[in-house]
């Protein structure tokens, strides 16, 4: 499957969202429209699996787009009863760019007890030499996703409950993860000790409860914010009974992802306990303190850069303006690329206002670089509309090092920010000048007034420092090198 837009390959991207909801009426519909809030998550594929007592479990799993596939009467009337879940994704673990339907989440397994589905946002970084043990001791795996790794550990379990074979399960798991899973009773929530990635608890009407990944999946439905799921916690939901909390991990001090303030989430979402829109903007102010220039306007690269460049132009005092104007209509259905149309480039997606940008000093602010390859190609956009001076201002701190817990990353040899300085890059990328905003900043921006406690990090990082708090043994055991102790 091709990427969601064809000519947008130098973006990190979230591999997945998970939605769940349980005591509502068409539960399916509520989870099609809370994956189509996630549809940033994972545009790939989707699938929702759900549960009614006179028709048992039903599924459906398509690739593409929610609103291409979920939105068709005559497939979501297969999917009856009042509790679902859902999933959208892209490939990370598994088959890159040869996904396979059966690859495309929820899981489900029959048991003894009942069946029960499972969605995972996330990555298991021991998940291959899961996957080897349980092969030679005679497991069948149907997909070539980590996440299938968690239905054979449950299988495998002596527990005599499925909320007790998860527990059992995830407790061989390391990584990152957030689950949402169903049985034919219960919906259930679990994030991993660390909290990497995110779950949050809504509540809709009287009796029905919502798992989702962000909180803007609960605004779609008019569901109200509860409070997220805390790191290491399961939930275990019935409409009857309500929210049941357990703690199945050993405590450990949270680390959540702290790209997800820069670039994941959606800016209406909240993320822990914090506006991601107001914390973009936070970050873009503390790029004009770290990184002033003079200049004529500040332009996002929309639209990930937009939150930041507002808040630059309100702490530097440039004049913002919509410099680049997005296509938001090429996407999959988009006609397929020749050599000739690919050689267009970002000028399918991105166009410069020339009115504006003619003659004037131009402040670019964008939300991270990776490769750098649309950086460049933006900025000679920006230069052939007469632009006299170009300065790129990044909302993020050079991206290093690659993500194991459920990030698309490329290998850290593609990653410009790995093998060049920040002013090889300037150069490379042929601007007037280039400035990130420093690790320190971007903790101020997020709230820690004292920057980045180096001895004990508040955040997962590892893509800006090489620090990784959970050891991703697959990728040593293929001989990936870690930061070397300082």
């Amino acid at each position: 499957m091709p990427p969601a837009h064809p000519f947008d390959d130098d973006k990190l991207r979230e591999e997945c969202g998970v939605f769940g909801v349980v005591g509502v009426t068409d539960a399916a519909n509520f989870v099609a429209l809370g994956l189509h809030a996630l549809q940033h998550r994972g545009q790939e594929a989707g699938g929702i699996v759900a549960y009614h007592p006179d028709h048992g479990f039903n599924s459906a799993r398509r690739f593409g787009y929610v609103r291409d596939n979920f939105t068709r009467q005559s497939l979501m009337d297969t999917l009856p009863g009042q509790l679902a879940i859902g999933h959208v994704r892209y490939s990370t673990a598994g088959s890159k760019g040869q996904t396979a339907i059966r690859d495309v989440q929820p899981f489900f397994g029959e048991f003894s007890m009942g069946g029960a589905a499972i969605a995972h946002n996330g990555n298991i970084t021991n998940a291959l030499s899961l996957r080897r043990e349980m092969i030679e001791r005679g497991s069948i795996f149907q997909s070539s996703s980590d996440s299938e790794c968690i239905i054979h550990l449950m299988a495998r379990s002596l527990q005599r409950d499925i909320p007790s074979r998860m527990e059992d399960a995830l407790r061989r798991v390391e990584g990152a993860f957030s689950v949402v899973a169903m049985t034919r009773t219960k919906l259930i929530g679990v994030r991993d000790p660390l909290g990497v990635r995110p779950l949050v608890l809504g509540r809709i009407g009287h009796d029905g409860w919502v798992l989702a990944s962000e909180t803007c999946a609960l605004d779609i439905i008019g569901a109200e914010f509860v409070r997220e799921i805390d790191p290491g916690e399961m939930v275990v939901i019935t409409s009857d009974d309500g929210v049941q909390s357990l703690r199945p991990f050993r405590p450990a001090k949270p680390r959540f992802c702290i790209f997800e303030h820069v670039y994941f989430s959606r800016p209406d979402s909240q993320y822990g306990g914090r506006s991601v829109y107001e914390t973009r903007a936070n970050i873009g102010r503390e790029l004009a303190r770290e990184a002033p220039i003079e200049a004529d306007l500040v332009c996002p690269v929309p639209d990930g850069g937009t939150p930041a460049a507002i808040g630059y132009s309100q702490e530097s005092g440039i004049p913002y303006a919509m410099g680049i104007t997005r296509n938001q209509y090429v996407g999959r259905t988009f006609i397929e690329p020749t050599e000739q149309i690919r050689n267009m480039g970002v000028r399918l997606k991105l166009n410069v206002n020339r009115a504006l940008i003619a003659g004037k000093r131009i402040v670019l602010v964008d939300d991270s670089v990776v490769r750098g390859t649309t950086s460049r190609k933006i900025k000679d956009m920006i230069l052939d509309a007469g632009a006299k001076e170009v300065h790129f201002r990044i909302a993020s701190p050079p991206t290093a090092w690659p993500c194991f817990y459920g990030v698309d990353t490329p290998q850290r040899e593609k990653l410009l920010a790995a093998t060049m300085s920040e002013d090889e890059m300037r150069d490379h990328m042929g601007v007037d000048s280039l400035r990130f905003i420093t690790l320190d900043g971007l903790y101020r921006a997020v709230g820690e007034a004292g920057g980045r406690n180096p001895d004990s990090p508040q955040y997962c990082d590892a893509c800006f420092s090489g620090e990784y708090p959970v050891e991703p043994a697959d990728m040593l055991d293929q001989g990936f090198k870690m930061k070397a102790a300082e």
